[in-house]
């Protein structure tokens, strides 16, 4: 079973590496991944708190104490696991960036922007559906990129939307 779910990944991981023959395509695809570097993990909740600054201060202390969660068991799971990137082991693939770490399982990046939507969606509404959007966004980006296998993002969302929907009900 593993087997078969590394050969689903291996073949869409090669299939994006076609996309690599459009330059503006990777520039665009570039900036997106750059936006789930944690920047806008921290200037959404500043600018929810600065519009609306009763309900925006309960989602930014919402939103803290979700990261908190999120980014140790982000950091646990991909030293444990310790999931090899991409170029690391597919022969003659190479990554259009350099990633931050070693490892990747699951996406951090995913992961956080994932986190980022659910919050947002469960606390504020329908009004913040975009963000889901934007989320996909990054964690597709990160697979075109060369430094994650879909299933790394995969889990990334899945974890992301998990504690989300912890912070929310618990």
């Amino acid at each position: 079973m593993f087997e078969s779910i590394y050969q689903a990944d291996l073949r869409l991981l090669m299939w994006c590496q076609k996309s690599r023959f459009y330059p503006q395509f990777i520039a665009f695809i570039r900036a997106i991944s750059r936006t789930g570097d944690g920047y806008l993990q921290v200037l959404f909740p500043l600018l929810y708190l600065l519009v609306n600054p009763i309900q925006g201060a309960a989602f930014f202390q919402l939103a803290i104490t979700a990261y908190a969660l999120e980014r140790p068991l982000y950091f646990v799971l991909k030293n444990i696991l310790k999931r090899r990137r991409p170029p690391d082991v597919v022969p003659a693939f190479t990554s259009i960036i350099h990633a931050s770490d070693k490892f990747s399982f699951p996406s951090g990046h995913t992961m956080a922007a994932f986190l980022l939507a659910g919050l947002a969606v469960a606390t504020i509404g329908l009004a913040a559906c975009g963000l889901y959007l934007w989320a996909i966004a990054v964690a597709i980006s990160r697979v075109i990129l060369g430094v994650h296998f879909p299933t790394d993002i995969i889990a990334g969302a899945t974890l992301g939307s998990l504690v989300a929907y912890l912070m929310v009900v618990v």
